[in-house]
């Protein structure tokens, strides 16, 4: 079994769907629910990278801005 790997997921709602992007590599999927969409972004990330090595990953950092 595969040791898990932590990403980050950006949800959007988009008119009657949700979409979660993965902030780390450019992938996305969709749901009718913030649920669902993550577990299809889970899924496509495991497929994507099924029998593979992981490449580096990005550093991912919050930050703040005034506006």
């Amino acid at each position: 079994m595969a040791s898990p790997r932590y990403f980050t997921a950006a949800i959007e709602r988009e008119g009657a769907w949700f979409v979660a992007r993965c902030v780390e590599v450019e992938l996305a999927s969709q749901g009718r629910t913030r649920a669902e969409a993550l577990d299809a972004l889970r899924e496509a990330l495991e497929l994507r990278f099924e029998g593979e090595e992981l490449p580096e990953l990005p550093e991912v950092e919050r930050f703040e801005v005034a506006v």
